[in-house]
């Protein structure tokens, strides 16, 4: 009895500071309001530059001549195994279920003036990042921080994202996932979550043994094949949905701003639970001014902190751009949304198997929420040691890779009743000195990108242009960090 009344007594704790944190004065504002500001010292960037951000990320993939651990695309993919997760989802279904359709709009803001914060805090990895004693290239709000912020503020900061970082590698990076890889192969194929947490130790930790190397190799593979079969699986849905689409969308726009009203199961929402949802479970997905796909832009092979940062922005644009739009339209359009937020964890099968059959609807799904959720791991298992190593020492790489290996068995095979709740209050937590450090460093990265991209607007110099440019612009900055 005294257990039950301690979990449900932390329960109402951790709701109470998620709420808090999340809440339309706290958080939310921050994070919209630096998106914007950044949106506007970059004049845009993420307009403007999108077109030759995707062609050097996905295109190009390689910086010629540029040093770091990982290629350009391999640092790219690294970060969107980390991003495109449950939250994908299942997050994107409780905004919706929650939130109303129109919490899908709040989604796609938060990403678009994400895709500035994202690429400001990529900037920032590069920039500022070093070498390690092993030496590897080691970069991200832990470092940039500190070393971007001069005296005891800018300490403060680095260290209270150091902390909140390693915390919420085990919530949002670990626990949740395992836990949904466990679930869907339990339910769709009737696989014991025991087997399911034996089987992700063995994968997780050998891929683990090989560091950034080959969780670069791994995720530039992996990757793109799941987004491919999510993404083929959402098309033929709405495909066959076709004449919904129209209504789908004039719903979604219209209850962003007038709020949704009770139908079936959905218990109705007004204008600011639409919003706090989208937002929450918006940054929850592409974790756009997390700070944490910096530390693997940190790592990639680059001439210059420009060029990472334009291809880590595009992380945000397929993220929430392409994958939550694709679950959210899947949802509406199927009209199961209205079923409430007591189903939101099979929402998104749902819609899918009213879309193409209960038996491929729900195997697509499945398969996909494995996929998602073991990609997430891996990257962010590289996120928790980066900042464990900045905590401990370089000592503390190995261990927190034991730790990290044997924790995902514990998520696979425990319930979990407040992963989610834990998780957004983790996100939060790291998003708060990030985006303080964004705003305050954000005249240095308007600076310098300006004179970069004035002097190569397509990104096609080759790394004696740059090193010249850097020479005579006297950057202090050097590709080999």
């Amino acid at each position: 009895m005294t257990d039950v009344s301690f979990s449900e007594q932390l329960g109402e704790w951790l709701g109470a500071a998620d709420k808090f944190v999340w809440g339309v004065f706290f958080l939310i504002p921050l994070l919209l309001g630096t998106g914007v500001v950044l949106t506007i010292r970059l004049r845009g960037i993420q307009f403007r530059k999108l077109g030759v951000a995707l062609r050097h990320g996905l295109i190009d993939r390689n910086d010629e001549g540029g040093e770091g651990d990982i290629s350009q695309y391999q640092a790219l993919t690294t970060a969107l195994a980390a991003t495109v997760g449950v939250g994908n989802i299942v997050g994107v279904a409780t905004a919706i279920s929650i939130g109303g359709p129109g919490a899908l709009v709040w989604m796609w803001v938060t990403g678009l003036v994400g895709m500035a914060s994202k690429y400001t805090e990529a900037f920032l990895g590069v920039r500022f990042r070093q070498r390690d004693s092993k030496g590897n290239i080691s970069g991200g709000p832990q470092r940039y921080l500190q070393h971007g912020i001069k005296g005891g503020f800018g300490t403060f900061l680095a260290w209270f994202f150091t902390v909140a970082a390693i915390i919420a590698s085990f919530g949002i990076g670990n626990l949740t996932q395992g836990n949904a890889v466990a679930a869907g192969l339990e339910d769709s194929f009737g696989v014991s979550p025991v087997v399911t947490g034996v089987v992700m130790f063995i994968l997780v930790g050998a891929v683990l043994l090989g560091g950034i190397q080959a969780i670069g190799r791994v995720t530039s593979a992996f990757v793109p094949l799941m987004i491919g079969i999510y993404l083929i699986g959402g098309f033929v849905v709405l495909f066959m949905h076709l004449g919904q689409i129209p209504e789908a969308l004039g719903l979604i726009f219209s209850d962003a701003f007038s709020g949704t009203a009770a139908t079936g199961g959905f218990a109705g929402a007004g204008i600011i639970l639409a919003l706090q949802m989208g937002v929450a479970r918006g940054i929850f997905s592409n974790e756009s001014g997390m700070g944490s796909a910096a530390i693997a832009a940190a790592a990639a092979k680059t001439t210059h902190p420009v060029r990472q940062g334009l291809v880590s922005m595009t992380q945000t644009f397929i993220d929430t751009i392409i994958v939550v739009t694709m679950t959210g339209l899947v949802i509406v359009t199927t009209g199961v949304w209205k079923e409430g937020s007591e189903t939101a964890g099979a929402m998104t099968a749902n819609a899918f198997r009213e879309g193409i059959g209960a038996e491929w609807g729900g195997t697509i799904v499945s398969i996909s929420v494995v996929f998602f959720a073991f990609s997430t791991i891996l990257g962010w298992s590289y996120y928790g040691e980066r900042n464990a190593e900045r905590a401990f020492g370089d000592w503390a790489s190995l261990p927190y890779r034991m730790i990290f290996t044997c924790v995902v068995f514990v998520g696979a095979t425990t319930e979990l009743d407040l992963a989610w709740t834990f998780s957004d209050l983790a996100n939060g937590l790291m998003a708060l000195p990030n985006l303080i450090g964004l705003l305050i460093l954000s005249g240095l990265v308007a600076r310098e990108t300006k004179a970069y991209l004035d002097f190569d607007p397509t990104l096609r110099a080759k790394p004696d242009s740059v090193e010249k440019f850097l020479v005579d612009t006297k950057n202090p900055w050097r590709s080999n960090g």
